[in-house]
């Protein structure tokens, strides 16, 4: 039987949305809800595991390309983007998908490709300015 990816033991390889830099993803369901584990060189972040599918109902309801806008938490999102749903008190989850204290942003830079990778959304893959919408 083969395992499934996603795992800590096999990690989904992923590249952000220019290509410019390889992470690993994985599922952690050892905590009271399941959450994202991001590697990005020695960076560790966490997303909220509901993430996937509450953006990809959102860019359904959405129905058109949405601009990824991808920012560190520090910075602000620019408005109308997946960065910004992200981290909207209008969103399911009230906030924050990203659950590690300073490390919360980079929302719409790491959960896009796996989106892709999952068969969810259609990605662009341009040096800047990367939109993404649902399948």
């Amino acid at each position: 039987m083969a395992k499934e990816k996603g795992t800590k033991e096999d990690p989904w390889d992923l590249k952000t949305p220019p290509g410019t830099s390889a992470y690993t993803m994985y599922k952690d369901e050892s905590h009271t809800t399941p959450i994202l584990v991001c590697t990005v060189g020695k960076t560790i972040l966490h997303y909220d595991w509901r993430c996937i599918n509450d953006l990809h109902s959102m860019l359904k309801k959405h129905g058109d390309w949405m601009e990824l806008g991808s920012a560190d938490e520090q910075k602000p999102a620019k408005e109308g983007t997946v960065e910004a749903w992200g981290r909207s008190s209008k969103n399911p989850v009230g906030g924050w998908y990203g659950l590690k204290k300073g490390l919360r942003g980079r929302f719409g830079m790491y959960i896009p490709p796996l989106m892709e990778e999952l068969g969810l959304v259609e990605l662009e893959h341009n040096p800047k300015g990367n939109k993404m919408k649902a399948k």
